[in-house]
């Protein structure tokens, strides 16, 4: 981004946040987007870049303040990335979240909902099950960094207490800090990953050169008194150990569906406990399963909805792109003594998707893909004619791509939508949206 020759500080107007959670003004006829800045504030700002179509900013001084600005309640928001919108009110996040997804709907897809759903939400802090804090040694900054990247930028924030992480973990990142510290190699170890089950939780230290007798023993002693499962991580997810700290398997239940998911400290998991379950349970009242229903769910995972759906559906077939997630997924469903999920492993981006479903006929099909959309699913399950489509999405911007083509060239449409609140404080944006077609 160029920034010679910046102009001068300015004002305008903010009318919107955009998906990066910046506000959104006009300033000499340009778009500009301003970090800190809320909707209806007037602000003093700073350029930070120009390019032809926009400009960017940050906030020198309101002079309006949004009804809907409160006081973050970390003292490292403004610098560390992990959060975007710890200065307003929850429920004004929902409000800017769905805007984001309607417009995307609107001026992406070119679709209209008339339904809206209410927001799927649950605890708007402590938490995040799932992370990954990046540790890096900087003698200028005193020796070891340890937490999120930066806002804009690559460099670590050094976090002393997170409150969007589950407590087990944020409330413990000085002790996390000070341990690695001490180990023999801390220039080496880039990265921290944390995960948390119902009744247990795990650390994984990622290391670039051989820990030594002493860092394992220290590991396996900050386990025990943390009450934290320790591992280590040498390569891929296939070199995780265990090496010290209680050895309880990680699992969340599903209590509405009797279900109960075991999963490894590094498996994609959604990050949000309470809201996922909402997340399912609406998702399978969206899928309208009947006792003789036949789904099929795409990018299952280690089976967060595939199993809830078995408890409600004749048949359900979950397909997924990592092996190693559909083994679990497999025992996962054997131990909830549920035989009407089946499993199979697949490239669901490619276009040979529907030799892998074969002649199956399904009544309805549930869709949550990674950031990247499922454009090929979505031509494979309306070239087969599902009539009914479940699609979660991480990404708006795909969601609506994805939509664009079901609407206007699949012949479904688009019957009901709402954001689903996977990460609050935090720029990121989940939906749900239901797709229908007539036989």
């Amino acid at each position: 981004m160029r920034t010679r020759h910046l102009p001068e500080d300015a004002t305008c107007v903010i009318a919107s946040l955009n998906h990066d959670g910046s506000g959104v003004g006009h300033c000499d006829g340009k778009v500009v987007f301003v970090d800190g800045a809320l909707p209806g504030e007037e602000v003093r700002f700073r350029y930070v870049g120009r390019r032809r179509r926009y400009d960017t900013g940050a906030v020198r001084e309101i002079l309006v303040r949004s009804a809907k600005r409160v006081e973050a309640r970390c003292a490292h928001f403004g610098v560390c990335g992990g959060c975007q919108l710890q200065h307003l009110e929850p429920t004004a996040q929902l409000a800017a979240k769905e805007g984001i997804v309607r417009e995307a709907f609107a001026h992406i897809a070119q679709v209209d909902c008339a339904d809206w759903a209410p927001p799927v939400t649950g605890p708007v802090f402590a938490y995040r099950r799932k992370a990954r804090l990046g540790a890096r040694v900087v003698d200028k900054k005193g020796g070891l960094l340890l937490g999120f990247r930066e806002r804009r930028h690559s460099y670590i924030a050094p976090l002393s207490y997170c409150h969007t992480l589950d407590a087990r973990l944020g409330a413990h990142l000085a002790d996390v800090k000070a341990l690695i510290a001490g180990l023999s190699c801390p220039e080496a170890i880039p990265q921290v990953e944390f995960a948390a089950g119902d009744d247990a939780a795990a650390l994984v230290v990622r290391h670039l050169r051989d820990l030594t007798a002493a860092d394992l023993r220290a590991l396996s002693a900050f386990g025990e008194t943390q009450g934290l499962a320790m591992h280590v991580q040498a390569g891929g997810p296939e070199t995780v150990q265990h090496v010290g700290g209680p050895s309880l398997v990680l699992h969340y239940a599903l209590p509405e569906f009797a279900v109960d998911l075991t999963f490894g400290p590094t498996d994609f998991i959604q990050v949000n406990g309470e809201t996922n379950k909402a997340m399912v349970a609406q998702a399978v009242d969206w899928l309208g399963l009947e006792t003789g229903s036949r789904v099929l769910d795409l990018f299952c995972g280690l089976g967060n909805f595939t199993l809830p759906i078995a408890r409600h559906a004749a048949s359900v077939f979950g397909i997924e792109g990592a092996p190693a997630l559909v083994d679990k997924a497999r025992r996962n469903a054997r131990a909830n003594d549920l035989d009407n999920a089946t499993f199979a492993v697949a490239d669901l981006d490619a276009d040979t998707l529907g030799d892998v479903l074969a002649e199956r006929p399904f009544d309805a099909a549930l869709l949550d893909p990674p950031r990247t959309g499922a454009m090929a699913a979505v031509k494979a399950l309306a070239g087969r004619g599902v009539p009914r489509l479940v699609y979660v999405s991480c990404n708006p911007a795909t969601l609506a791509r994805d939509a664009q083509w079901l609407v206007h060239k699949g012949g479904y449409r688009l019957r009901r939508a709402g954001v689903v609140d996977m990460f609050p404080q935090t720029h990121h944006v989940e939906a749900m949206a239901l797709f229908t077609r007539d036989a």
